[in-house]
């Protein structure tokens, strides 16, 4: 096959010169305030539903797929691609095919693709290849936007099979050029405002422009656009700076299964919006107008210079809503929206600035782009009499949560809308999209002023619709371009949604144009990426040196780099998963010690919650009922079979201690010594990550079971809820101490319950509450809403009506201070806080490891000779898991004198045991650890 680029000048220069389609009709101002979409030619009656079986793989390339259609192929006499500007196409088995424009003929590939070539369809599996000539390029360029289909036909010229196509790798090539445009969405610019939309297979597009964002305001106008033939974007410049008005576009674009549509759609490149997104808003983000007061004169760096490196953030997670609703210090118009966190005096600020003098450094934030789900105005909240009103294990109260959950004020946010308008919920007023810009902005700074850097929770993986819906803006532009398509030509949805697709060249340029904007223009310093494993590492590099080169500084980058779905194994595209990230400086959550630290695994549900023990919460040492009912049902020798399970819980906590680097060595409980990556983990390897910066360490974040709910599962009944306390405290301490990036959930220092909630996502502001009084943590106010955990209720009631399990405002308290001793700690010393492997292995060394340890207590040491920041000569660590103290005995540490930290000796040290109850022996080499404690001894 001949080489493309000079073809595709052709192409382009034969398509600029080539009469309109024929489907294009004006736009009338009526259409403006029409249906989101009507069809202008529908596909004929009796045309057969279509699969798009055939997957373009460069600009005259396409493979049929599928095993049957592959072997039936050779028998078929021609393979013709046929269009039709006004899909007028049927093409039946057995028939001769009608509604033809015009179709050219494929020829079988005579000689092997290339490479890369290759590899963009190796995931449909088998099909035969064919392709068009050259000179028949222009053709092809033009019939994407038409219906295209191919078809197999006998000598007689009847159809023996036909498919639809998936142009994607096809428009990433005649389109290439398109990922250079600069000015996609609406640019005000001096005195004029510029529109720009990447709608290569549309027909027509026209611009319906409203005089401001109020929903009743009728279009003002209805403006053609121009077509770029070399880009495929479509543009119009008007005289006249158009801030404050509103936008939406007509776009007339082949649908398979419906014809040619004309689609009313906002922008994907919108920067904000009107109430509940129907218009796009023009603005520019340097409008003084959109700069809350002190914008410019607040320094945009690093608040408190305090982060050089990924593994010195300490971030806290936390919702927008989540984090005021219920603060009585916040003003009622501001509570739960972008205003409450330039309440200064407010609880909730109070505490954030506390926690950002302890150690935090950075708040990520949940989804705050716009999203699908919230009302943007006239959301409902359920009666919250009726809901106190009711008994601990009761239903009421989830039931009362989910009658309006539909149309209520919280969600989580993970449905995207529009990527890079924030969301309007939160703001104040909905109507003018520069509200919810500026009060977006003046949160960030009071978050700045605070001494916090700023994150937000990207969610660039899934759309909250796709296809014909509404909601949908990406599929009624580009149809079946945006999203990840199966064989047959469908949304995959193994995300939850409707999967982007960000292989793609102009999905990738959204994704990053976006992050861009948030981080350049809103000052964002961090971003998480939700299910980044589904996103290719190629496109998350280019991400990474865009807004390090937009933004002057180097942003952070982290993500779920979970490996599954369709794309699981590298199926589609190396991606940004926790095996497939080394060398890239991005981190992944590492679950390793997660999963050893709670027990068990993120999507156990029934008596599983209560059978599978981890290391912090009894396993093997204080079994509950549950676990030894499981042992003995199994048959197994229990007290040998939880201690091996013990044994191998301990070694994956040093695994997460040390970051969960490839290469360095442990001496196991079997008393082998190897690197972490020959350390097996749910089959596979336990040590992943090359360096520091790519691990993120936790023990709970907004997903699955808090950390107090799940140790209500673990723990034996009749633990005292002084010892829940301590326990949360000694799993937040394997975070606190682990190298890479330690990252806590809102709430979690506050023994956070969602009333045994596994996936709140929306169970409304009731089982999502936050108590900055530290009165209360919410636990026993109800069974959690049934559809995700109604198969555990009988499990659930009982312990729900368990008043002693429920804590004490002490109890809170407490560990909210020695959570803030850790974080003081964690600050102290950069030893918790190693930038490269190198320096991990030279300097972290475990004791108390191999077959003999005692497994209830991991214990290392930190060497900080030469290192700037160290602060110590030495740093000795334990934790105690275990409800008895234990004294270890380091005869290769005799003669130095340790002593307490700083933080554990000063008067108001939260944790009374270490300074009264731990000793360090130097002539012996003995440390006394007390139960369920964490401790950490220098040596200056």
């Amino acid at each position: 096959m001949p080489c493309l680029p000079a073809c595709l000048r052709l192409a382009a220069l034969a398509l600029s010169c080539a009469a309109a389609l024929a489907s294009a009709a004006p736009a009338t101002l009526a259409e403006c305030a029409g249906p989101h979409a009507q069809t202008l030619h529908a596909v004929p009656a009796t045309a057969p539903a279509t699969q798009a079986r055939a997957v373009w793989l460069d600009a005259l390339r396409l493979r049929w797929l599928s095993a049957s259609e592959a072997a039936d192929a050779p028998a078929a006499a021609r393979v013709r691609l046929l269009r039709s500007a006004t899909a007028q196409l049927l093409a039946e088995p057995g028939q001769v095919a009608s509604g033809i424009d015009s179709a050219i003929t494929l020829q079988p590939a005579a000689q092997p693709l290339p490479a890369d070539v290759e590899s963009r369809a190796r995931w449909a599996g088998p099909g035969p290849v064919y392709g068009a000539r050259t000179a028949e390029l222009p053709w092809l360029a033009a019939a994407h936007r038409e219906q295209l289909l191919l078809v197999a036909e006998d000598a007689s010229g009847r159809v023996l099979r036909a498919t639809a196509v998936q142009h994607a790798a096809a428009l990433d090539t005649l389109y290439a050029a398109a990922e250079q445009v600069n000015d996609l969405g609406a640019t005000v610019s001096g005195g004029s405002t510029r529109f720009t939309l990447w709608a290569p297979t549309a027909q027509a597009v026209h611009l319906c422009l409203h005089a401001d964002g109020k929903p009743a305001t009728p279009a003002s106008q209805v403006l053609p656009l121009r077509r770029d033939a070399r880009t495929g974007t479509w543009a119009a410049s008007l005289p006249k700076a158009l801030t404050g008005q509103t936008y939406r576009y007509l776009v007339d674009v082949f649908v398979r299964g419906a014809g040619i549509v004309r689609n009313r759609v906002t922008d994907p490149y919108a920067l904000s919006l009107n109430t509940n997104s129907q218009r796009s808003w023009i603005g520019s983000l340097n409008a003084p107008a959109l700069k809350p007061a002190g914008w410019d004169s607040t320094p945009r760096l690093n608040p408190g210079q305090r982060v050089q490196a990924a593994p010195d953030m300490a971030i806290y997670e936390l919702h927008v809503r989540d984090f005021s609703i219920n603060d009585a210090s916040v003003r009622p118009a501001w509570r739960g929206g972008y205003l409450a966190f330039t309440e200064a005096a407010s609880a909730g600020m109070q505490h954030l600035r506390a926690l950002s003098g302890a150690g935090i450094t950075d708040v990520h934030l949940l989804p705050v782009f716009d999203l699908a789900t919230v009302p943007e105005a006239g959301c409902t909240s359920p009666d919250p009499v009726a809901l106190a009103a009711a008994a601990p294990a009761a239903d009421t109260q989830q039931a009362l949560v989910m009658a309006g959950a539909a149309g209520d004020c919280f969600n989580w946010g993970y449905d995207p809308w529009h990527f890079t308008a924030p969301e309007g919920s939160y703001a104040t007023s909905t109507d003018d999209g520069a509200v919810r810009v500026r009060e977006f902005r003046a949160m960030v700074l009071a978050l700045h002023r605070a001494g916090l850097r700023v994150g937000m929770d990207m969610v660039y993986n899934h759309t909250s619709a796709s296809g014909q819906d509404p909601r949908s803006v990406l599929d009624r532009i580009v149809p079946g371009y945006y999203h990840r398509l199966n064989a047959s030509g469908d949304v995959e949805r193994s995300t939850c949604c409707d999967n982007t697709a960000t292989e793609h060249r102009m999905m990738a340029k959204l994704m990053i144009d976006s992050a861009v904007v948030w981080t350049r223009d809103h000052r964002i310093d961090s971003l998480r990426f939700d299910l980044m494993g589904h996103q290719p590492r190629a496109a998350m590099e280019r991400l990474q040196k865009a807004v390090n080169t937009a933004s002057g500084r180097h942003i952070a980058l982290i993500g779920e780099g979970w490996n599954f779905g369709e794309v699981q194994d590298g199926k589609r595209f190396v991606q940004a998963s926790q095996l497939s990230l080394n060398g890239s400086g991005i981190g992944t959550f590492s679950d390793r010690a997660r999963d050893a630290v709670r027990g068990g695994g993120a999507g156990d549900s029934g008596a599983a919650l209560a059978q599978r023990q981890g290391w912090v919460n009894g396993l093997h040492f204080d079994a509950n009922p549950a676990a030894r009912a499981a042992a003995a049902e199994a048959k197994t020798t229990a007290e040998q079979d939880t201690r091996s399970a013990l044994l191998r819980a301990a070694d994956l906590v040093r695994v997460g201690l040390a970051g969960s680097l490839r290469g360095f060595r442990l001496q196991t409980h079997d008393d082998t010594l190897q690197p972490l990556e020959r350390i097996n983990y749910a089959g596979q390897p336990a040590g992943y990550a090359s360096q520091p910066s790519e691990v993120v360490n936790y023990v709970e974040n907004h997903d699955n079971l808090t950390l107090f709910d799940s140790n209500v599962f673990k723990l034996p009944p009749g633990t005292r809820s002084s010892d829940r306390a301590r326990v949360q405290v000694l799993a937040l301490a394997t975070t606190a101490f682990s190298q890479g990036t330690a990252y806590f959930h809102a709430g979690v220092e506050l023994l956070r319950s969602k009333s045994l909630d596994r996936n709140s996502y929306d169970s409304g502001d009731w089982f999502n509450r936050l108590d900055w009084t530290l009165q209360d943590n919410f636990f026993g106010t109800g069974l959690p809403p049934k559809a995700d955990n109604g198969q555990t209720w009988p499990l659930m009631a009982p312990l729900l009506a368990d008043a002693a399990t429920k804590p004490e405002p002490a109890d809170i308290r407490f560990t909210r201070d020695a959570f803030m001793d850790l974080l003081k700690i964690r600050a102290s010393s950069t030893l918790f806080r190693l930038r490269t492997a190198g320096d991990v292995n030279a300097r972290l060394h475990f004791h108390n490891t191999g077959a003999n340890q005692e497994p209830t207590v991991v214990l290392a040491r930190l060497d900080g000779r030469g290192l700037p920041g160290a602060g110590f000569a030495e740093v000795l660590y334990a934790i105690n898991a275990d409800t008895r103290a234990h004294t270890l005995r380091l005869p290769e540490l005799a003669g130095r004198a340790y002593e307490l930290h700083p933080v554990h000796r000063a008067a108001g040290a939260a944790d009374p045991r270490p300074a009264a109850l731990s000793r360090w022996t130097p002539a012996s080499g003995q440390l006394q650890v007390p139960p369920r404690t964490a401790l950490v001894y220098v040596l200056r």
